[in-house]
């Protein structure tokens, strides 16, 4: 990777005052004056009267086990998400025609009043076609195989898609975001998915929704390939994904990736569903600057799904980069596909996963929809889990001035060239400046020298940073520009903001540091007798402040009565905001946890660590977690004790057989293995001791392999695949102990073939010339928490 050079063009723009926000013209949004109410401006979304920027999170409730829903949206809730956005998939509700099942972890209704009582609203992706890489698209077999014309307004098609949302909507109707009914959190709705050609029958969808009691203040299509929408009644929702497993296993970094690291106002995604299309997409993408409705996504890439024939590798900060740079780019509601993982349905008559049986173009897992998702499908929480959670907490604390403000790109300074990657949502009085100087690692950007932005903001300008400094490789952030933070009138620095704490003393804000940009403070409105904390100079009618601490908990500057704290990205990407007994708290915590109710779960593992909240808990409400010196910060530290809780198993050993070359679907691409392949492979019994299952949250097995694909059966229960990808493989036991106990455990697996032509990341694309099939190591986690209170 070259390093360039100080770039000698000075970056300059000029923001110019933002028009007044006007109501966007489409037929939804609560009447004005409804208490909570949800409307839409051009610009951005309004909740009770005032800018709302929603941050969503896929996750699939027909995908996962009931008992676990709860936790999972504590998760999720704790990770910044407000909504959730989960797919009805007709095929699993009504697999026979005729009965419908709302049982288990069918339950909707069940599961948008537990989201409710953790405080998230919802979104419903009530299909008829949802794809979600479901069989059929989420067809029934016996819909599918009906003469009707499908995704149209045949009216035999219409007829049935009548009843499935009336079926719908007797379990959710009552549940609704509407005036007259307290306490519905289902804010949105979207009619089918992927539908380019037929704005007509999507009109007509939403008709029949309502018509069956489905009345809720928003409804979205979504709008990527140059979708036709019928206009006024959708609004449009957009993707960005930074690979896809839909492209050719002969693709490298595909084409489209680098859209979504360059800051740009087009919305649209050409590529996206592009392969399950009759033809080539034929429409332009087109300027989103000029729509009068928000920028709004639903499908920002948490991770990416792995097919048999081709198998991306996103790393998180491929994640992360994408998401700040869709804020940049004026996104005002940042929604994620999949945010959550989950595990495929095995139906009563039928696997329900995408797979050539049915003609689609790509094979997936039987079982694997984990979508390496910032919460994996056993609850894992990822490193993207933290680094989004960062930018989430900024958007719950700032987001409502970010929502309001507009983008403006500089002339050829965000176009994806050899410059940098920057761009300005402002109002002429104050904004953000986004930079993004990441890309994944196929097409990595270099360290840019020289680094200083001047922008004006109507009569104001402002420099920063005030010295040239170095942006990093990997480095994306969002800097404010004469931002009111506290008591502070207008602060700009080359640090972005995380959230604030109000406390007896005056507000607390934490801030991230940017790496390779010195932490320089400019304070407007405050004399600089009033700053404590940092090396001051006066200059310009500004207080130009350094911190005297390097960034960490120490890095304190107190503006009048407002104390900035300025952190390393590491320890940014540790800061929890929530509820403990009842008071807003912040906590720091390198780990896995969540808010719990009143209290704060840390899971534990086998060090002994420490954990720092503000304010301190109550006298003896600690429990067993003991205060502890700090660093001398206004945080109050605990200990928390380490606890055992990986136990290594004897590692399977196999023959490395290769699986048979196929090829199938609608595009010949490469098939995975079937049933029969697997059946003709000699089973590996892992031993797994009962007692690990005792008093544990989860038990997850972790295999450190390199490979094709393998299967894990409980007895003769397939309970989980993956198809290698150079990551290691999680199996949630929990839910099979006694037939594990009765049955064993066991695997079967084919070794990787170079000469198969599956596409697995140069990375870790094994280099021999001969079939690998390796078990590096293998072990159990046993998941146990502790509650801070």
């Amino acid at each position: 990777m070259s390093h360039l050079p100080a770039q000698p063009t000075v970056r300059r723009l000029r923001v110019p005052a933002a028009p007044p926000a006007r109501p966007a013209p489409l037929a939804m949004g609560d009447p004005a004056g409804t208490a909570g109410g949800v409307r839409l401006t051009d610009r951005y979304v309004e909740r009770d009267g005032r800018p709302w920027f929603p941050v969503m999170g896929e996750y699939h409730f027909s995908r996962d086990r009931p008992e676990q829903w709860e936790t999972e949206l504590r998760k999720m809730r704790s990770g910044g998400v407000g909504v959730v956005a989960t797919y009805l998939l007709w095929i699993l509700h009504e697999e026979e025609r005729g009965h419908v099942r709302w049982d288990g972890a069918r339950d909707v209704r069940r599961f948008v009043r537990t989201a409710a009582r953790v405080g998230l609203d919802v979104v419903l992706r009530i299909g008829p076609w949802a794809h979600g890489e479901t069989r059929n698209g989420g067809f029934p077999d016996w819909l599918q195989a009906l003469p009707v014309a499908h995704r149209t307004n045949d009216p035999a098609y219409v007829d049935l898609v009548r009843g499935w949302y009336t079926a719908i909507a007797d379990q959710v109707g009552d549940l609704m975001h509407t005036p007259g009914q307290p306490g519905g959190s289902v804010v949105g709705i979207q009619v089918d998915n992927e539908l380019y050609d037929q704005p007509e029958h999507l009109a007509t969808l939403r008709d029949l929704a309502e018509d069956a009691g489905l009345r809720a203040p928003l409804w979205l299509a979504t709008g990527w390939g140059g979708a036709e929408l019928p206009r006024g009644r959708v609004l449009p929702v957009y993707a960005g994904y930074s690979d896809g497993f839909w492209e050719e296993s002969t693709t490298g970094w595909p084409a489209f990736g680098a859209l979504h690291y360059t800051f740009s106002t087009v919305r649209d995604d050409l590529t996206v569903g592009a392969d399950l299309r009759d033809g080539p997409v034929t429409a332009e993408a087109a300027d989103g600057a000029a729509d009068p409705w928000p920028f709004a996504t639903c499908e920002l890439g948490g991770g990416m799904q792995v097919a048999y024939h081709r198998r991306p590798l996103v790393d998180a900060d491929d994640v992360a980069a994408l998401a700040l740079t869709k804020l940049g780019s004026g996104s005002a509601w940042q929604g994620y596909y999949l945010y959550h993982g989950s595990t495929q349905v095995l139906g009563e008559l039928s696997t329900t996963q995408e797979s050539h049986a049915t003609g689609y173009p790509n094979d997936l897992p039987v079982r694997d929809y984990d979508f390496w998702a910032p919460l994996g499908s056993a609850g894992q929480q990822r490193p993207h889990f933290h680094r989004l959670r960062r930018q989430h907490l900024f958007l719950q604390a700032f987001g409502a001035d970010l929502a309001t403000y507009p983008t403006v790109l500089p002339s050829g300074g965000a176009s994806g060239g050899a410059d940098l990657r920057w761009s300005v949502r402002g109002d002429g009085e104050r904004g953000y400046l986004f930079v993004n100087n990441h890309q994944p690692a196929a097409a990595p950007l270099a360290d840019v020298d020289g680094v200083r932005f001047d922008v004006e903001l109507g009569d104001h300008r402002v420099t920063v940073p005030t010295v040239p400094g170095t942006l990093r490789a990997g480095v994306a952030a969002a800097w404010p520009l004469r931002q009111r933070f506290g008591t502070i009138p207008a602060l700009t620095v080359p640090a972005q903001p995380i959230t604030s704490l109000d406390t007896p003393d005056g507000p607390v804000v934490l801030f991230a540091a940017t790496e390779g940009i010195d932490v320089e403070l400019q304070i407007e409105g405050v004399p600089a007798a009033d700053v404590r904390g940092a090396t001051i100079r006066e200059e310009g009618g500004r207080v130009i402040a350094t911190p005297d601490a390097a960034p960490g908990l120490a890095a304190e500057v107190v503006v009048g009565g407002t104390t900035l704290v300025f952190l390393p990205p590491d320890l940014a990407d540790a800061v929890w905001k929530g509820t403990i007994d009842g008071r807003e708290s912040l906590v720091l915590w390198h780990g896995s946890g969540w808010f719990d109710g009143d209290s704060f779960r840390v899971e534990a593992d086998a060090a002994d660590r420490t954990v720092d909240v503000l304010p301190a808990l109550a006298p003896g409400g600690s429990g067993e977690f003991a205060a502890v010196p700090g660093e001398g910060s206004r945080f109050t530290r605990y200990a928390v004790p380490g606890a055992e809780v990986t136990r290594p198993l004897p590692v399977p050993r196999f023959d490395a057989v290769v699986a048979p070359v196929r090829t199938g679907g609608g595009a010949g691409r490469l098939s995975a293995p079937d049933d029969a392949d697997f059946a003709a492979l000699a089973p590996v019994r892992v031993p797994v001791p009962d007692d690990v299952f005792a008093d544990a949250e989860r038990v997850l097995l972790t295999l450190d392999w390199t490979g094709d694909a393998m299967r894990v059966h409980a007895g003769d229960t397939l309970i989980a695949d993956q198809f290698w990808s150079g990551r290691a493989f999680d199996v949630d036991l929990t839910p099979y102990r006694e037939r594990i106990r009765a049955e064993g455990l066991w695997l079967r697996a084919f070794a990787w073939s170079p000469a198969a032509g599956v596409h697995v990341d140069p990375r870790v694309r094994p280099a021999s010339e001969v079939p690998v099939l390796e078990v590096r190591s293998a072990s159990v986690r046993v998941v146990r928490t502790r509650a801070l209170r």
